[in-house]
């Protein structure tokens, strides 16, 4: 892995892969970049695949402030540009699929693709994460790390593979408290239904048949308003990349190599 300074903020990074073209991935809410481990053996045959810690996740700085969808958009641009890339492929889960379609609207031109996952125009309601922003305060990342899990996961998937979920859920009881109340703010404060439509670069949406953060009706509402986009439903919840890693690399592989 590496670092590099853009303005005040650090980003960890690393940069792997086939000598095909990049393909950005970014992270959901709560984790860092080891979120797509079992995706990194295929992707790599094809692509050169940028990993990143968001702002306020894993090994990259924790500002001070609230963060928007809009800021962090910016740190994908910033950090594209200090590598020396112009364009490329995008795929980005629940949060980071909010920083994708931020992209898609306002930064067309530096992007091939895009891959939407278990994302929205709008997730939430502001009482909701403000909810959740004082829990985190106020009793730190282990008394909602519990009550996550349990949405990141169907039931069964939780029974079979509990290593694998005890991995996530330690992932996100290491989180800085700071950095993710800062990220719960800018995705309390985004809303981009009235903007997604001008998404212009091919999309494929995929989304969970049991994904009860954002659910199938959420990917519809990207489908019909992206012209051309695609859509592929896996059977799991909201990580759909560990809950159904094969399908899911399956599917952003065969999408981003048309």
């Amino acid at each position: 892995m590496s670092f590099v300074n853009i303005g005040a903020l650090q980003t960890c990074y690393e940069l792997t892969g086939h000598t095909g073209a990049v393909l950005v991935l970014s992270n959901s809410l709560g984790t860092d970049f080891s979120m797509w481990n079992r995706q990194m053996p295929l992707l790599e045959q094809h692509f050169r695949v940028l990993r990143y810690d968001t702002r306020g996740h894993g090994r990259s700085s924790v500002t001070p402030g609230d963060y928007t969808i809009e800021q962090l958009g910016h740190d994908v641009l910033g950090l594209l540009d200090v590598l020396g890339l112009k364009r490329v492929h995008f795929c980005g889960l629940s949060m980071g699929g909010m920083i994708g379609i931020w992209l898609g609207i306002n930064a067309p031109d530096r992007l091939h693709r895009l891959v939407l996952c278990n994302t929205a125009a709008r997730i939430g309601t502001k009482d909701t994460w403000n909810a959740r922003i004082a829990t985190v305060h106020n009793e730190g990342m282990n008394v909602v790390a519990s009550a996550v899990i349990a949405r990141w996961f169907t039931p069964e998937f939780r029974a079979a593979y509990p290593k694998e979920v005890a991995e996530a859920q330690q992932m996100l009881e290491n989180s800085s408290p700071d950095g993710y109340v800062a990220s719960c703010a800018a995705i309390r404060d985004m809303d981009q239904c009235d903007t997604v439509a001008q998404i212009s670069a091919p999309t494929l949406v995929i989304y969970g048949a049991k994904d009860p953060v954002t659910p199938a009706v959420d990917a519809q509402f990207l489908v019909n308003r992206i012209r051309g986009a695609a859509a592929v439903e896996l059977n799991a919840a909201h990580l759909s990349n560990v809950e159904q890693p094969q399908a899911f690399t399956e599917s952003v592989t065969s999408f981003l190599s048309q």
